[in-house]
Order: C-alpha cells, then structure tokens, then sequence
C-alpha cells in the first residue's frame, strides 16, 4: 500500500488489512474496559463499607463523652475534619455525574439520570472525547477552568488537604487537644495521599500535569472508575483521622500498672508514751516511667523547675518510683522539698510540689557495701565497716549466710565472697579491756547472683536492629551486663552466626571473641530486613557458661 498505482484486488485487500486492525483494537479495548469494570465495583464495595464503619465510629466516639470530658475538643476536631472531607466526597459525586450526563447517550443533560446510571449498564463507557471535554477541554497543557472540572476538583483536593493540615498543627500548639507525635506525623503523612501532585512524565515532548494524569483522552470507564477512588481515598482518611483522634484522650492518660501498699508517718521518731500515727493506702504508678518521661528534682520549687532548673540533683526512678537516697553528715531534724517533673505523652510538662522531714541521729555501726547495696555472688565484694568512737584496728567482725567468706584489707575494708545466694547477716563488735562488745544487732544482707550477661555488638547491648554499615563493620564479640555498674568480667567462650545473604542461608561458628572472616562477610552482605542471629557462650566471673541469643534485624 506504498507509492504507485494499486489495482481494485490491492486496494479491496489493503481494506481488509485496515478492518482487521481495528477490529483487533476493539477487541483489546473492550478487555481493558472489563479490567475498569472490576476495578470500579472493588472500589465502590470499600468506599461504601468505609462510609458505614465512619458512621458507627463516629456514634460510639460520640457516646464517650459523657464520661470522658477530655475526649470533648478531639470529638469536635473530628466532626470538623469529617464535614470538610464530605464537602469534598459530594463534589466528586456531582461532578462524576455531570461527566456521566454529557458523555452517555439515555443521560444527557439529565443529571438525576446520570448519577443512577450503573458503569456496566453505560453505552458509552469506551468514550474518550465525553469525558476530556469537559473536565479538561481541548488544550490539555492548559485544562479548563470553572465548575465542573479537573481544575476545580484539584483546588477543592488542595483546599481540605491544607486544611486539615492547618487544624492538626493547631491541635499541637493547643492545650488539652495535642496529638501523640507519631499520630500527628502519621496524619499529615496519610493527608498528603489525597494532595494532587503532578507527575511531570514527558510524552511526545508534553509534560503531563495533574488533570493529564487522570483524565487526558482516558475513556468513561476509566474517569469513572478514578473518581470513585478520589472517594475512596477521602473516606480513607476519615476513617484514620476518626481513629487517631477518637483514642487521643485515652493515650495521653497515664497507663497505672504497679500498684502497692504504702505507710506514710509524719514521723519515724517517737518519744515514749506517744501514739504513732501513719497513712495507710494503695499508692499507683506506672513502671514504664523513666528518666524523661518523669523527672524527680530536689531542692526545687515548680517555678524554679519549669525553667530548667536541676536543684541540687535527679533522684533515680525504679519502676517509676524515685529513690531517694541522700547523705546523713548533720545530726537532728532535717528537711528536704522538691518538685516531680511529669511529661505528658503529647510533650507538654506538670509539676507536683512535694517535702518532708526526717530525723538523723548519730549511728552506733555503719556497713556499707562499697559498690552496690547488695552483694552478689561469685565475684568479689568490697565492703567498709565502721562504729562510732570505735578504732578500725578494733573492730571484730562476723558473718554468715549465702556461703560467705570475707578476708580483711585493713582500715576498717573487707572484702567478701559468696558461693550461694541469700541472706548475709553481718555483727559488728569492738575489742575492749573487758572483751568484745556487740555494736548493735547483726545487719542483714541480700545477696543475690549476678544478672544475666547480653552481647555487646556494635557497641550496643544486645541490638534489636542495627543499620547495614553499622553491621558491616562489627569484627568481634563482647559481652556484659547491661546497666550493672559491678565490675564483672563476661568472656564470650564461642559463636555461631546465621543469617541470610544475597537470598541464602549462612551460618558459620568458632571460638572465642572474634568473628571469622565468614562470619563478618556474612554480616557485610546480610539481606535488608532480614534478621542476623548470633548465638554464643560467655563465661561469667563465676566460672558459669551463660548461653547467649541475639537476633538483630538489618536495616538501611
């Protein structure tokens, strides 16, 4: 069918040629049309049940309030984020309509027909000039602007996006409606799915904008179908923003999981013939509350501390109870005030004022345990003992419980070792000229066995995770334990390393603390977001062999 004169049977075959490629392209058409068809009821499905679950959602958050007052602001911000989300979702289903209205045949210029009208009963769903017409016009570098368009719908997107982006960054900035951190983030991230955003992909030397991305020469079937996934994706977002904001109160309540029984008397020091008087009730707190999260701040008041003052020091939390502990040098009353610093969940900070006495008088014996206030067993405990007016050359002392054994160091130092676990309970007597005389009743120790030793890999106890360059450059093993302050000396006896890399399965062992080349490549080349296993023996200053699991998930 080139150049040249072609004769009546060349002509009717080229014909035939032409009828043939085009019947071949309706066929293909008509199988992309029944993928939108499927596509578009999936779609229809999950926006109508996400539009009924919002329902329920938003009638039980409502039916909290009685009994929740702090959930009241969160449960106005949702209904306000719902309405301009819905203002939204009804534009998209008129314009749908309208698109429906001017493209098939039964509807047009019926809108109340058009929006009835079911994709699969529609005569015109492979239409491709209907629906660009009227959302984009006929320069699509340039769509077509005013009701009823992509650039319209664009804007409205825009709008509820920035909106409720605005609404959430004024939750944070107000009393009594902040947001968790990772929900205020999690938010803006699930918003920024309905924000238009132009691809820029070049065709033919035209770069595509946003309203060519969704619309451009795209048949009714498809614009359809696009559309209900704009609602779709709106009733998405309500049903996280309902989630978030209907849980918000209850998340930045402090979680009580340790609950006990507390006396507090106005005094320990009671002279004799008077009544002893305390307070007896069940005291709660939270065990996950540390340093951070709560801050025990002596000698402070709540005006001193909102300043960032640190007094005279942080008293140690346990539990999420601060123990106090403080030097007796002064004899007689004395007096102590401070201020618990609180961090709610959404970063905002509470004071609570507190103070006390005590009374402080001079002691007939002093044991102390030198680096811990227990001892442990199997390894060596170094411990000061001293009595009032009584010399350290003078002192006599005995002890018994836990398998102990104790060798004196001079000047009132001992060190004690323990071949079980238990109670240790140490007398103290002084030698005089008539004999040895008990300086007060024995005083009784725990004694306990050494904690459990961790890996130390990367420099870090027992990682969960560890980034690739951070796991590429580990060598070797260490072991200890971790936030015991004791000096122990853990020695990691053996390794075996299993992991995955490149796809397979690798696992290579030795001895002692440092890896094999195997080992480490293993870990250099170890598959993203997989784990790495390392099992080994460590040895305790006991002589005990400890078995030893770590698994640690590779990351980017």
């Amino acid at each position: 069918m080139g150049g040249g004169k072609e004769t009546p049977r060349q002509k009717m075959i080229g014909m035939m040629y032409l009828v043939l490629t085009a019947l071949l392209a309706m066929n293909v058409s008509k199988q992309i049309l029944q993928g939108y068809l499927s596509v578009n009821e999936s779609l229809e499905k999950t926006r109508d049940n996400l539009q009924t679950n919002n329902k329920l959602v938003t009638e039980a958050f409502r039916s909290t309030i009685e009994g929740n007052p702090g959930a009241k602001p969160y449960y106005a911000r949702a209904l306000e984020a719902q309405k301009e989300l819905n203002e939204v979702y009804n534009y998209i289903g008129e314009l749908r309509a309208e698109v429906v209205a001017h493209t098939e045949p039964t509807a047009l210029e019926n809108i109340k027909i058009a929006d009835t009208l079911n994709l699969r009963r529609m005569e015109k769903m492979d239409d491709y000039d209907g629906p660009t017409h009227v959302l984009i016009g006929s320069e699509p570098k340039t769509p077509i602007t005013g009701p009823h368009t992509a650039s319209e719908l664009k804007g409205k997107l825009n709008g509820v996006h920035d909106k409720l982006v605005a609404m959430l960054d004024k939750m944070q900035k107000t009393d009594g409606e902040h947001l968790l951190q990772q929900d205020y983030e999690g938010l803006k991230k699930k918003l920024a799915s309905i924000k238009p955003v132009d691809s820029k992909r070049v065709e033919d030397g035209v770069e595509f904008n946003w309203e060519m991305d969704n619309f451009y020469h795209l048949p009714l079937a498809a614009v359809y179908t696009t559309l209900n996934k704009f609602q779709s994706d709106l009733k998405n977002v309500e049903a996280e923003m309902l989630q978030v904001l209907s849980g918000a109160s209850g998340k930045l309540a402090i979680k009580f999981d340790h609950i006990v029984a507390r006396v507090v008397a106005p005094s320990s020091y009671i002279l004799a013939g008077s009544a002893y008087e305390a307070d007896i009730f069940l005291a709660a707190s939270s065990s996950k509350l540390g340093q951070g999260d709560m801050e025990i701040i002596m000698g402070v008041d709540s005006a001193a501390a909102a300043t960032g003052s640190k007094g005279t020091g942080l008293v140690p939390l346990v539990n999420g109870e601060g123990k106090l502990s403080q030097g007796t040098g002064g004899q007689g009353e004395q007096t102590y005030k401070g201020v618990i610093k609180y961090k709610n969940p959404d970063g905002t900070f509470k004071y609570y004022p507190f103070g006390g006495t005590y009374m402080v008088a001079a002691p007939s014996v002093a044991v102390s345990a030198d680096q811990m206030k227990v001892f442990y067993a199997g390894v060596v405990n170094p411990v000061s003992i001293s009595a009032a007016g009584v010399s350290p050359t003078d002192l006599v002392i005995s002890a018994s419980g836990g398998g102990c054994k104790y060798i004196s160091k001079g000047g009132g130092k001992f060190e004690f070792t323990f071949a079980g676990t238990g109670t240790c309970n140490i007398s103290v007597a002084a030698k005089t000229k008539d004999g040895t005389k008990p300086q007060g009743p024995p005083i009784a120790f725990k004694v306990k066995p050494l904690p459990k030793p961790e890996l130390r890999i990367g420099g870090k106890f027992a990682p969960q995770e560890l980034k690739k360059g951070e796991i590429s450059l580990i060598s070797g093993l260490g072991a200890g334990a971790n936030g015991f302050e004791f000096q122990a000396n853990f020695i990691v006896q053996s390794w075996e390393v299993t992991g995955k890399a490149k796809g397979k399965l690798g696992q290579f062992a030795g001895n002692g603390n440092n890896l094999s080349s195997e080992a480490q490549n293993l870990l250099r080349t170890a598959d993203i977001n997989t784990k790495v296993y390392i099992d080994a023996k460590v040895k305790g200053p006991d002589g005990k062999i400890n078995s030893v699991t770590c698994g640690i998930k590779v990351t980017k």
